[in-house]
């Protein structure tokens, strides 16, 4: 998946929002209820969001349209059905994960040099923490085909989207900071600035020595990282030994 959309704003937003709408149409004119035809715009709506190029965008595609709806009159729905909606966009953007990055895709290439810098055993274990749709599990696996690739990610529904793309990593859904990450040869994150002072801690707390910490664009402050490398689309790869080596 390519993000951001490459239409400048506010087209974006208005594509998702029309679409939805047109969609909410359709499905009324097959006699689809009104609930359901509310869920399913409001879900192509949200899928539509992920293709954001910010958070505060990717929110307003996701809402627009059953705000817009709320706002029009146009149909009547019971007061509780617009918890649905609600509750489906919590799936896609769950409170407790607002905290940790936003939905950031890893370019297919950003660790193609990684193997090299910090090369593991076959049948290592790898953990991409925070995995979203899996673009970095994807990455992961060019630059480690032998390794064994976990995803970890809050959002039942990326969770699920994410096992239905990389049907060949094993993809949970829970929360990156209270996971262990004991047994992981590699820990992978794109998080952000703020989050890696904590990564790194949680690392050298569980993690063996020898293992790896590695961070798409963002390095932990005041820390001399192992080793740098670049992805090709200039961004940086920050690369952290836990411990000593074996």
């Amino acid at each position: 998946m390519r993000l951001p959309w490459p239409l400048p704003w506010p087209l974006p937003a208005l594509l998702a929002w029309g679409g939805a709408w047109a969609l909410f149409v359709l499905l009324q004119q097959l006699a689809l209820s009104g609930v359901a035809a509310l869920v399913l715009a409001t879900a192509a709506g949200a899928a539509c969001s992920l293709l954001g190029a910010s958070w505060w965008r990717r929110g307003l595609i996701a809402a627009g349209f059953p705000l817009s709806l709320a706002l029009s009159g146009t149909v009547a729905l019971p007061a509780w059905a617009w918890l649905l909606p609600l509750a489906l966009l919590l799936l896609v953007y769950p409170l407790n994960a607002w905290r940790d990055a936003p939905l950031f895709p890893t370019p297919v290439r950003a660790l193609q040099d990684l193997a090299a810098a910090a090369p593991l055993p076959a049948e290592a274990l790898v953990l991409d923490a925070g995995c979203g749709l899996g673009d970095g599990l994807l990455a992961l696996r060019l630059a480690y085909p032998q390794a064994r690739l976990q995803g970890l990610e809050w959002s039942w529904l990326l969770r699920a989207l994410c096992g239905l793309r990389c049907p060949w990593a094993r993809v949970r859904q829970g929360d990156i900071w209270q996971a262990d990450w004991s047994g992981y040869a590699l820990v992978y994150l794109f998080q952000r600035p703020e989050s890696m002072a904590r990564a790194l801690a949680k690392a050298q707390a569980q993690m063996a020595p020898g293992s790896w910490l590695v961070s798409l664009e963002f390095e932990v402050a005041g820390v001399e990282p192992t080793t740098r490398l670049e992805a090709p689309d200039g961004r940086p790869v920050w690369l952290y030994r836990v411990g000593r080596p074996p």
